[in-house]
């Protein structure tokens, strides 16, 4: 335990320090300099902070969880990621780093008007106090209670243990993302990036060479044998992931999640210039389709160790497999790992809730004459107020019936699908008017509350993503119809060197779809 504990501390300081000696002469006084990095983020720091700020505990137990239950039909949520950034890179974030945006709602202010803007931007801070940040927390505190028996040590209850992880690791993760900006943000997701990478493909590689007896390649041959069904990426009707989903709710999800939000393109927005934003998004494309050997084959290997032992408390397969395969010395360095998975993703959120809360809110509708220093001031006090509220409502997350990972994506549908529908209909239609806009916001959270948690409707919660997405422009293209408006006309005139596209763009893109499709054929015939 000491030897853990140590590795743990050590790694943990490494980390801080690095990120420190990097940012320590940054000027934070600004918007540019705390909320985008100084506008000189490189494309392989984008890369590793926008995987960390994705890839977190609700995937580590979360999504191997599902897969220990479900097999590898959850894949799709990973590697469709990769289409999605690549219409990021393509089409999406030249138009924004063209118009010179910090925020995405400041789009939606020139694409329609203010109220709409403020609307989206109230929405995605609700998110994030009352989705992403809770279960983060708690699923963080999930694997450090594991490893570490922190209620034994403290002689607590488990569920007290917890409590007091969760306050450790968002206070840690609270001063990263208040007191450091994007840029500290970025370069201390970049070295937990690279080692959760390392670290999370080490749990599956020596479990496949303990049940290989030496030899991995046989150890995946038994672990294959004894379930070759959970190897089939087609999920069928009745799954956890129905394989027609990946043509109605899960597109719109993916390119909202990759090309929309706040929280991953605001890395893209800190870029240098255009080259390094799709390098940084098309690295991340090359990534995920490595994720699943972190986050879905090691669920698989859990249900060859354990069976059905843990159907019921699915959330425990990851934390007891880690245990089981690594040795004494390296889980301490996992430990370490697993908590800058947690905080890069917690500090990553809170950052972009205080951006939001300062550019689309503070700035607009409070204090319009304020300095870029008050600011900065009121980005870090909304952060403080929201780490404050989901450290209280973490705990109330626990025991989600089809796991955590799951809770996840169908609280985010409540956001997540309005938001795309109007910025969707923003980019690729002319003829949308604000107040069309705004009802859809509306109407579309009404309705997919309604269809997924009070009615008893069986659809599948990402069919519903579809069905709420047509919903949406439908009501858009009728209200703009019959009460038509003069439609603002977006200015995406900015020019020069900065605005270089990458020359290896396509060729990158192109192999990331064949990799994809390749994937699907391959798995989908097991």
């Amino acid at each position: 335990m000491l030897i853990s504990v140590l590795s743990f501390i050590a790694f943990t300081l490494f980390v801080a320090f690095y990120a420190w000696r990097k940012t320590r002469k940054e000027n934070l006084d600004t918007e540019d300099g705390y909320f985008l990095g100084g506008r000189s983020l490189t494309g392989v720091v984008i890369a590793g902070s926008m995987i960390m700020t994705n890839i977190s505990t609700e995937h580590l137990v979360g999504m191997n969880g599902s897969s220990y239950k479900n097999g590898f039909v959850i894949i799709a949520w990973e590697v469709t990621s990769a289409l999605a950034l690549i219409v990021a890179a393509v089409y999406f974030v030249p138009k924004y780093l063209k118009m010179g945006l910090t925020t995405i709602p400041q789009y939606l202010e020139s694409r329609y008007d203010a109220g709409t803007r403020s609307m989206v931007a109230l929405f995605l801070l609700v998110s994030f106090a009352v989705t992403l940040l809770p279960i983060v927390l708690y699923t963080g505190a999930i694997n450090l209670e594991s490893l570490f028996n922190v209620s034994e040590v403290l002689g607590v209850s488990r569920e007290t243990g917890l409590w007091y992880t969760v306050l450790a690791v968002g206070g840690i993760g609270s001063v990263y993302a208040i007191f450091g900006g994007l840029k500290a943000v970025a370069v201390s997701d970049t070295i937990n990036g690279y080692g959760l990478l390392i670290a999370g493909l080490l749990v599956p590689v020596i479990a496949l060479f303990m049940i290989g007896e030496g030899n991995p390649f046989s150890g995946m041959g038994k672990v294959f044998e004894n379930s070759p069904e959970r190897f089939n990426v087609i999920g069928a009707k009745d799954s956890v992931l129905p394989f027609s989903t990946l043509f109605t709710g899960l597109i719109i999800n993916q390119l909202y999640f990759w090309c929309m939000n706040q929280t991953i393109i605001q890395r893209a927005l800190g870029a240098k210039n255009l080259k390094e934003a799709q390098k940084g998004l098309l690295y991340t494309g090359a990534l995920k389709l490595l994720v699943p050997f972190i986050i879905v084959l090691p669920g698989v290997i859990g249900y060859y160790y354990f069976g059905n032992q843990y159907f019921d408390s699915q959330d425990m397969v990851y934390p007891e497999l880690v245990k089981k395969v690594l040795p004494v010395g390296l889980t301490g360095v996992f430990a370490a790992v697993i908590m800058g998975a947690v905080l890069s993703t917690f500090n990553s959120v809170l950052n972009s809730a205080s951006t939001i809360f300062s550019i689309d809110i503070y700035k607009r509708l409070i204090k319009p004459s304020a300095s870029p220093h008050k600011l900065v001031l009121a980005g870090k006090l909304s952060a403080t107020f929201l780490a404050v509220t989901s450290i209280v409502a973490a705990p109330m997350v626990a025991n989600a019936p089809e796991g955590l990972f799951q809770l996840l994506q169908q609280l985010n549908g409540i956001f997540f699908i309005p938001i795309a529908s109007i910025m969707i209909a923003g980019f690729f239609t002319k003829n949308i008017t604000a107040a069309a806009a705004k009802v859809a916001l509306v109407t579309g959270l009404i309705f997919y509350i309604l269809a997924t948690f009070i009615l008893e409707i069986d659809i599948h919660f990402v069919h519903v993503w579809g069905i709420e997405f047509l919903l949406n422009m439908g009501i858009m293209f009728l209200i703009s119809h019959f009460w038509p408006k003069e439609i603002k006309e977006v200015a995406v005139d900015r020019e020069g060197a900065n605005f270089y596209k990458w020359k290896y763009a396509g060729i990158v893109s192109i192999s990331l779809v064949i990799i994809t499709l390749t994937i699907y054929i391959w798995l989908g015939n097991v």
